[in-house]
């Protein structure tokens, strides 16, 4: 499947798996944060740059709005608003740790923590 997107943007669209709730959330609107350990390749994403969240046959478009990052999950939720992150108001922060730290343990965390703002793109899908 190819993206063209309509907003006569000439960045590359980069790809990244992603579990399919979160993807949804992304894909209504509800969740405009994605939360991602600072791998190599993750360092390099940068606002304006497209991001494609890919689960299964579902992909939805997105545009890097910030990536900002932080040492620890705990200081970025000091900062990041959790509903923002997909959780819900009455979540507790140690819930949202666990849930997160489920997802990425403590040897992936030490790498740095980055919190990926995103908003919906454009866009028409195709066959390639």
């Amino acid at each position: 499947m190819e993206f063209v997107v309509t907003d006569s943007s000439t960045a590359p669209v980069r790809r990244m798996s992603i579990y399919k709730q979160y993807l949804r959330q992304i894909a209504t609107g509800d969740k405009t944060v994605e939360v991602r350990v600072a791998y190599p390749k993750n360092r390099k994403l940068a606002a304006g740059d497209l991001l494609a969240f890919v689960s299964g046959d579902e992909t939805c478009l997105t545009r890097i709005v910030r990536v900002s990052e932080y040492s620890t999950f705990e200081d970025m939720l000091d900062t990041e608003e959790p509903v923002r992150i997909g959780f819900g108001e009455d979540e507790t922060r140690a819930v949202m740790l666990e849930t997160i730290r489920e997802i990425y343990p403590p040897e992936k965390e030490r790498l740095g923590v980055l919190a990926v703002e995103v908003e919906l793109a454009q866009q028409v899908e195709r066959d390639a």
